[in-house]
């Protein structure tokens, strides 16, 4: 078992941590505030290559492995979760589901400009009445010829003004329930689509968030992922892949968090000495430390599991689960650091607990990911391989 990073690994974090600073730091604070979501930013990323970090060379990638995309989405959340959301939802819920399940066909069209960042990819699967409990989705897909015809309506959709593509998932068979569930790849020209943001947020600002409509959008057959029958597990593998980029987000937020209030705790006196003399203080500094090396033993063992080209829904789980929690925890504990500057914007640790929210949230609520680890131990949950499984790294 080694647990030291590869030269390329430890530039890879560098490029990423360089471009942060520069690029996002100065003006977050900006555009947190104004709820303004900055598409060059990906554009920027997509000239590094790191729109398809993982994603095979063939199919326009950078061709690394699963733990170079979690050192990217940990750095990027360093910044701002709103920039790692973006890649969450780009590479890790669409672009990686495209890889799993997609034809050829579907890989030359959509996933190598994906990849590559001409063309950005986002995922549909919750609705207004369907969260956890996806079967409650309404959205249909009826085949009609040569295409099926959605209708229907998504909410809490990252990118839902900025995608080119959409993983949509719609029943094609309500009477099987689960099994009745299909995965399609809309376009965002398709005549009948049409997308809302999302305002008065509580955190994630800078972020692009909001509904998806459709009006009777004609999808070509040839944009079916998968069989039909086939959306409730690729929306599970999806999620696999999804819940991993924002278990290593949290890691990079708990970061955030740590450097803030150790960078206080040299500036702030009380009582005569800096704050970081108080052994109350150096306690909440130390659960950050200690919640974020553990949480990156978790990601990065998920990632292993990944990388080997095994099935990590359980690993995944309970990564996503205790980052967000301690990411959550770390940032309440940074604005109590802070005192009262930490409740104004004049330092980032506000933001910071409100964009922590979130991520315990979406993509499987921390009830949910309780739930599913109680299962696995009392032996109610086994997970069987997925008939196509992520490619092993390295990649041919």
């Amino acid at each position: 078992m080694d647990f030291e990073f590869t030269d390329e690994q430890n530039m890879l974090r560098k490029t990423v941590r360089d471009f942060v600073d520069k690029e996002i730091m100065p003006n977050i604070a900006e555009w947190d505030e104004k709820g303004h979501f900055d598409t060059s930013i990906l554009e920027k990323l997509a000239n590094l290559g790191l729109m398809g970090v993982c994603i095979p060379t063939q199919y326009g990638g950078s061709g690394m492995d699963y733990n170079a995309l979690a050192i990217v989405c940990e750095e990027l959340e360093r910044g701002d979760t709103a920039f790692r959301t973006a890649v969450s939802v780009h590479t890790g819920l669409n672009s990686m589901t495209l890889l799993q399940w997609g034809t050829e066909e579907q890989k030359q069209k959509y996933l190598i400009p994906q990849a590559k960042g001409e063309k950005v990819g986002a995922f549909g699967l919750t609705e207004p009445g369907a969260g956890s409990d996806v079967a409650a989705l309404q959205t249909t897909a009826k085949r009609d010829g040569d295409y099926y015809v959605l209708n229907g309506q998504k909410t809490w959709i990252s990118l839902c003004d900025t995608a080119d593509h959409f993983l949509v998932f719609a029943y094609t068979d309500k009477d099987k329930k689960h099994h009745g569930i299909s995965a399609f790849i809309v376009e965002r020209t398709y005549p009948g689509f049409s997308s809302k943001a999302t305002k008065g947020k509580l955190g994630i600002r800078a972020g692009n968030t909001g509904e998806l409509f459709f009006d009777d959008v004609k999808v070509p057959k040839e944009n079916l992922l998968g069989e039909e029958g086939d959306g409730f597990k690729i929306a599970m593998s999806a999620l696999d892949n999804g819940r991993f980029t924002v278990a290593a987000g949290a890691c990079g937020q708990i970061m955030a968090c740590l450097e803030a209030s150790v960078n206080y705790c040299h500036e702030r006196k009380t009582f005569g000495k800096e704050i970081g003399k108080h052994q109350l203080v150096q306690q909440m500094l130390a659960k950050m430390e200690a919640g974020l090396q553990m949480s990156r033993l978790l990601v990065y063992r998920a990632g292993e599991l990944k990388n080997d080209g095994k099935r990590n829904t359980r690993e995944t789980s309970l990564a996503k689960w205790q980052a967000c929690d301690y990411a959550n925890q770390a940032a309440d504990d940074a604005v109590q650091i802070h005192g009262a500057y930490g409740y104004s914007n004049e330092y980032p640790v506000e933001r910071y607990l409100r964009n922590s929210k979130a991520p315990v949230i979406y993509e499987g609520t921390r009830e949910i990911h309780t739930v599913m680890q109680a299962e696995y131990v009392l032996g109610y949950r086994k997970d069987k391989q997925l008939n196509r499984m992520l490619p092993e790294w390295p990649f041919e």
